[in-house]
């Protein structure tokens, strides 16, 4: 069994108790593998983000926001409710951890806290039994190999950020979030 690891973090310093910066973990997005369905700004096309493309983008995903809609069908840049401080790709899936602003959103750490822990195989990777809630990535400077193609292959992306949404809102299924 081949396993490949790529990862990126920002240290923060430990500060015990901090009522404002709730742990998080999840993944992301799985690369190599086309999304369940279109993203928004995919003009209807399923998208495949290369394993080569979210290695080269690993970094631009430190220190970006985490955020979420109230009604957790869509992505809401204006509403930042935390901070990425860790980026991993492991084998296919690119995880994420860092903190979500506790104190100042309670509702999404209710939210996230009600989504369910119990994990299970779901097509070879790994989701949250019962979760309500995955995640969707935030790009910006995509370059698409063919335009014409029925699924775009992303070669190139600079990572602006990621939201918090239903699972079945996101383009890729198997993602999920957690506090830790």
């Amino acid at each position: 069994m081949n396993l490949d690891l790529e990862s990126m973090a920002i240290e923060m310093p430990a500060c015990a108790g901090h009522p404002n910066r709730r742990p998080f973990r999840g993944v992301l997005t799985v690369v190599d593998v086309a999304s369940d369905k279109a993203p928004a700004g995919a003009r209807g096309h399923r998208v495949v983000l290369t394993r080569a493309a979210a290695e080269a983008a690993l970094a631009s995903l430190l220190g970006m926001a985490l955020d979420y809609a109230p009604s957790l069908d869509r992505h809401d840049a204006q509403r930042k409710v935390g901070i990425i401080t860790r980026a991993e790709l492991a084998d296919r899936k690119l995880e994420l951890g860092g903190y979500v602003f506790a104190r100042d959103f309670p509702d999404i750490v209710k939210e996230i806290e009600r989504s369910g822990r119990a994990a299970h195989p779901v097509g070879g990777f790994t989701a949250r039994a019962g979760s309500g809630l995955g995640m969707s990535y935030e790009i910006a400077d995509a370059r698409v190999a063919d335009m014409r193609a029925k699924i775009w292959t992303l070669t190139c992306v600079t990572f602006t950020g990621a939201a918090i949404l239903r699972r079945e809102k996101a383009a890729y299924r198997d993602t999920w979030i957690e506090l830790a």
